[in-house]
Formats: C-alpha cells, sequence, structure tokens
C-alpha cells in the first residue's frame, strides 16, 4: 500500500493481497481493510471463475451494492436470479438472501460495498441469522456441478 497525502490512501493492484474465502474458496482481496478500514462500512473484490458460488446469505443491518466490473454477473435475489451486464449494478437490502454465482465459462469479477458494517448499527449478526439455510447451496444453474472445487 502507498499512502497518500493526508485524508486519503492509495492501493495499487500489485499490492493487493488475495486469499480464498473460508467457506467457498472464492478468491478475494479485503480493499477497505487494506486501505486502512473503515469502522461503517465493507468493500471487496471477488473473482468468481466458471461454474461457481459464493455463499447463500444475508446481512442483518447491511445494504450491499453489487457491481459487475468484467464478465457478465449472474446472481440469486431472494426468490429471483438476474444476470447484471459488464458495468451493472444491484443493490441489495438487509434481511435479503443474495447469492452472486458464475454459470458460465469466464471469470467474473465483482465489486461488492456494504454498509453500514454488520455490527455497527447493532448487534452482529449470529450464524443462524447471516445462513438462515444452507450457505454452500447451489442455484439450479449449477445443478449437477461440485463448489468449491474437491482438493
Amino acid at each position: 500500500m502507498n499512502e497518500g497525502k493526508p485524508g486519503y490512501t492509495v492501493l495499487q493492484p500489485d499490492d493487493q493481497s488475495w486469499r480464498e474465502s473460508n467457506m467457498m474458496k472464492l478468491p478475494n482481496t479485503d480493499l477497505l481493510r487494506q486501505l486502512g478500514g473503515s469502522p461503517s462500512m465493507t468493500g471487496r473484490l471477488w473473482r468468481l471463475p466458471p461454474y461457481s458460488a459464493s455463499t447463500w446469505h444475508r446481512h442483518v443491518d447491511q445494504w450491499e451494492l453489487y457491481f459487475v466490473l468484467d464478465g457478465t454477473g449472474r446472481m440469486r435475489v431472494g426468490a429471483d436470479t438476474i444476470t447484471v451486464a459488464r458495468h451493472g449494478a444491484v443493490l441489495v437490502p438487509p434481511e435479503t438472501l443474495r447469492q452472486p454465482f458464475n454459470d458460465g465459462e469466464a471469470e467474473v469479477l465483482w465489486l461488492v460495498v456494504g454498509a453500514p458494517h454488520d455490527g455497527v448499527s447493532g448487534r452482529p449478526a449470529t450464524t443462524a441469522e447471516f445462513y438462515p439455510e444452507d450457505p454452500k447451496a447451489l442455484p439450479k444453474e449449477l445443478s449437477g456441478r461440485v463448489w468449491p472445487p474437491v482438493r
């Protein structure tokens, strides 16, 4: 990370630290943490490889903005399945189940920004509140596929 002048911080692409998510093994980088953090919001880049899915989850008090940087995004939001074109966005309110997934052959890059950060406006969510259903449940579009990959 390169320090900016007072009032901002800069994080160059080569300085970003990527890791696999714990449950679904998707590559992601926590931009806001690397930039020094924000007590009131989250911000990550997520790479969804072909035929992959994020967790089926919700937030207690956090809104999330999903923005497709590269590729064509697919997402379950509640009972709906939507397609999001490159540079398209989706805003999901708290309590609504959501799951970005990729049922195509090319990687999709998402920017996900959330506010307020869960727990800022109240207590942290319990696991059952965050995952009221099986978090590894894949959408019907990935029927017959296995994700996360077996290693």
